[in-house]
């Protein structure tokens, strides 16, 4: 088997920080090579400087592609010679069709003229190759976020791939489009493609990947050869994190109180289509102290249920009653639900939970800005001890407060938009997809300060696509599916298995 590529001590430097420290990286041909880290470890770094976000002369190392040292310059080099690399944040234009996204910037043309006919037909073949159905003039608003993945794939198809780079490709996706996407990644194999694929989700390494490669703090740990060695979770958690992690959620004895937060009666129509219901007749509640779960499938309604008890965020004509000990609340803005003694964190943590062009300090103490003036004045030394603190408190990996969020690792990203939500002191924090994207080490901190709020006297409501976390880390589940609760039973007399029964079972009552 030949090698496609070689990174030779690569190292790179952002301001105050060591980003990568003598990283070396051999992939083969027609190979499929899993590259996975903690937050932080450097693992999307690498692969920009790879594709030529990060130019050469920004970086040092070699790399050699197909048997040439190559310095591209920038990102269309390095596609020019099939390296086309798809991000976690997907690049595809919301309002532009199938066909136009495919070919934005590529366009065949005669004469200066764009052949859509030719786009057109050319689209129809790629987008059989990658699985889709879609029409070709389907706009992506219109598609789900697994079928975008597929499109961004079929682009890459369309600039005559050689080299694949997957940033995290299933984050957002169900196990089902993750096992399709997974599946058309061993079929571009067996055509001879090679990819590099990053992701936390072990159990996907295992299932596809010839080889893998761990980083830690900048630096190569391991190769791996997944053809001739034996490959187990705990062995890959431990060259990532440096440790055994004999559990991977924290213990925690909980002490229930009295109910916080209750709804009742929650109904929400759709933003933009008057009279079609979301949310449809939701109660529930949350107790003092307590780790609420709610589960479901993609698109059941849980993100839309949370953004419209938080200030309304979401839908239209909302009705219902929200009451906080007992009391009837107003929660008909943002601002009102912030200081009822609501918080939400976001699924979206760079769109809509932080302000990335400002630094740690600005964003910790956005919500909760009165916390931190004196007679209506910003006290930046107040500010920068409460920053500082969080920093410490929720251990975010920086440069110092004044690093950019920008430039921090997702993990940590996520501790910056929780130490936001924490300084506004809220009584209940819904957290919605909280671990996304992270690591399993990061993944254990998040746990470790969801048990903290619990034994705080907070009540904690979380949102999660992933059962074994729900199962893990809650008290009690409720079980969403189009837009209702179908179920609720106690995390101890939980299963998976119970819980796909129960959407199951509604979508059988439904039809």
């Amino acid at each position: 088997m030949s090698t496609i590529l070689e990174m030779r001590g690569i190292s790179k430097s952002f301001p105050g920080v060591k980003a990568l420290r003598d990283v070396n990286l051999v992939v083969q041909s027609g190979e499929i090579h899993a590259i996975c880290g903690e937050n932080g470890a450097g693992k999307s770094t690498l692969m920009k400087v790879l594709s030529g976000v990060y130019p050469y002369g920004s970086y040092e190392g070699e790399i050699f592609y197909e048997g040439v040292e190559r310095r591209f310059s920038s990102i269309s080099n390095s596609e020019h010679l099939g390296i086309i690399i798809i991000h976690q944040e997907l690049a595809l234009v919301p309002l532009l069709s199938i066909t136009e996204n495919i070919f934005l910037g590529n366009e065949p043309a005669t004469m200066g003229v764009i052949d859509w006919n030719a786009a057109f037909l050319r689209t129809r073949e790629l987008l059989a190759k990658v699985g889709l159905k879609e029409s070709p003039n389907t706009l992506i608003t219109n598609l789900g976020v697994g079928k975008q993945q597929l499109v961004e794939i079929a682009k890459a198809l369309a600039k005559r791939v050689k080299l694949l780079i997957l940033d995290e490709p299933t984050a957002s996706l169900n196990e089902s489009d993750s096992d399709a996407l997974l599946d058309l990644l061993l079929e571009f194999k067996s055509h001879g493609i090679s990819s590099i694929l990053i992701s936390h989700k072990l159990n996907e390494l295992a299932r596809v990947a010839d080889s893998i490669t761990v980083l830690r703090d900048g630096t190569t740990v391991e190769t791996i050869d997944c053809r001739t060695q034996t490959i187990s979770e705990g062995r890959i958690i431990k060259s990532m994190v440096g440790r055994e992690m004999s559990e991977r959620y924290p213990p925690r004895e909980s002490h229930i109180g009295e109910t916080l937060l209750e709804i009742r009666d929650w109904r929400v129509e759709h933003p933009l289509h008057a009279g079609r219901e979301v949310i449809k007749n939701v109660s529930f509640h949350v107790k003092r102290g307590e780790v609420l779960g709610i589960a479901g499938l993609m698109g059941a309604g849980r993100t839309e249920l949370a953004m419209s008890i938080f200030g309304r965020a979401y839908g239209r004509n909302v009705t219902g009653q929200a009451l906080m000990q007992g009391r009837e609340i107003d929660l008909s803005s943002i601002q009102r639900a912030v200081k009822n003694g609501l918080a939400y964190v976001t699924e979206d943590r760079k769109s809509l939970g932080l302000i990335l062009n400002e630094d740690i300090k600005n964003n910790v103490t956005l919500v909760n800005l009165p916390g931190v003036a004196s007679h209506g004045v910003i006290d930046d030394r107040k500010e920068a001890k409460i920053a500082t603190e969080y920093r410490s408190k929720l251990r975010i990996r920086s440069s110092g407060i004044l690093q950019k969020t920008l430039n921090l690792s997702g993990g940590n990203q996520q501790k910056v938009v929780l130490s936001k939500w924490l300084f506004a002191e809220p009584q209940v924090l819904i957290l919605d997809e909280p671990t996304r994207g992270i690591d399993v080490g990061a993944k254990y901190e998040i746990y470790t300060i969801i048990n903290e709020l619990a034994a705080a006297g907070k009540g904690v409501i979380v949102i999660s696509s992933e059962m074994p976390e729900l199962l893990g880390i809650c008290d009690r589940l409720y079980v969403m599916n189009e837009g209702r609760f179908v179920d609720e039973m106690p995390a101890k007399e939980a299963s998976q298995e119970r819980i796909m029964a129960s959407i199951m079972k509604q979508y059988g009552t439904a039809a």
